[in-house]
């Protein structure tokens, strides 16, 4: 159980510092992240939202006790990271710029393992 819940933290500490840094700059929408968005397809106003989304969605992976909203918050962020690195690959981008969306799909992906193993052995300790 300690290894397990190590390793949950390990990802999900790394998965909230990589999403939370991309949402600031979403939210703070520089001429970069309009740029960056306006190549991939999305309108002017997409930035903020998704930036906002994303701060929703690490709060509720870090708050404790609400496992159904938990879930969503992990269903919405593989969406964003999924949705970053298909735009990105059908754009034609290069490897060094849908890198950090295939990262980011790798943390959220052993994050959520991690979370449902040690939920799985938390619920084997009570019974």
């Amino acid at each position: 159980m300690k290894s397990t819940k190590i390793i949950y933290w390990a990802f999900t500490v790394l998965l909230s510092a990589f999403i939370v840094s991309g949402a600031i700059l979403d939210i703070l929408k520089g001429p970069d992240v309009v740029s960056f968005f306006k190549h991939l397809g999305y309108p002017e106003y997409f930035p903020r939202f998704i930036g906002l989304l994303k701060l929703l969605g690490i709060a509720a992976i870090l708050t404790p006790g609400i496992p159904k909203i938990k879930e969503w918050a992990y269903a919405g962020l593989t969406f964003d990271v999924a949705g970053a690195l298909s735009s990105h690959l059908l754009n034609g981008d290069p490897p060094t710029i849908w890198m950090p969306a295939f990262i980011g799909l790798v943390l959220v992906t052993g994050s959520y393992l991690f979370y449902r193993k040690k939920l799985k052995l938390s619920l084997k300790i009570t019974e």
